[in-house]
């Protein structure tokens, strides 16, 4: 009979299974992007009602079946609650978690990735820093994580005539600093608006397909 075993990870989607059931997808430190499922999660009462939420942040521990695993016991650190109640700032936290789901793998080291993730989704309360620059941060760190990043690209490229100095400067600090470090610094609506133009570059050329949140993003922009 094999073990139980804990991970600790962000789940990136919930999806009803069956009457009373969930099916979760969430990204560990241990093993990478895994599904699992919650029996009853969608029970009222159940004691995986709360916990089986996207964003929900913490200590899973798990039972391996034959194909999948099943929820043994949840212990959420951060629900990151107040995403429910801010349409904005909850459009933005999905599209984290999609790209998450897009870019991730199974049996994978998804450490740098789960660390971009939770801190850009923390870093969305950060009056402080425009969420539209914290979606920018993570978009291209996201293609450092996951080593496809290619560099400052040519102005044209993007559909610039040229790049000011601080957006080259600060997509090279995005690329040499550790996930974790990352939201400590903002920038002119000039510099945001390249980053946002090299981004679509990006996301045209490397995500082949198109991304629900991104489109209600778009919408309510």
């Amino acid at each position: 009979m094999q073990e139980l075993f804990d991970v600790t990870g962000m789940i990136l989607r919930a999806e009803p299974v069956g009457e009373y059931d969930k099916r979760l997808v969430i990204l560990t430190a241990e093993s990478g992007k895994i599904t699992c499922f919650a029996k009853g999660a969608r029970r009222q009462g159940n004691r995986f009602m709360a916990s089986t939420d996207p964003f929900c942040f913490g200590n899973f521990r798990l039972f391996p079946g034959r194909n999948t695993y099943s929820l043994n016991e949840a212990r959420i650190l951060n629900y990151f609650a107040p995403l429910r109640e801010d349409y904005e700032r909850a459009c933005y936290g999905m599209f984290f978690l999609e790209l998450s789901d897009y870019y991730t793998v199974e049996n994978n080291d998804e450490k740098p990735m789960l660390k971009l993730l939770y801190r850009s989704v923390e870093a969305l309360f950060h009056e402080s820093i425009p969420k539209e620059l914290v979606r920018c941060v993570f978009e291209l760190k996201a293609l450092c994580v996951n080593g496809e990043y290619p560099g400052i690209p040519e102005p044209e490229a993007a559909g610039l005539s040229s790049f000011d100095p601080s957006t080259e400067y600060t997509m090279r600090l995005i690329e040499t600093t550790d996930p974790g470090k990352l939201y400590h610094f903002t920038v002119s609506e000039k510099v945001l608006g390249e980053l946002r133009a090299v981004c679509d570059l990006y996301r045209r050329r490397f995500i082949g397909r198109t991304l629900k949140s991104l489109e209600i993003l778009d919408t309510i922009q």
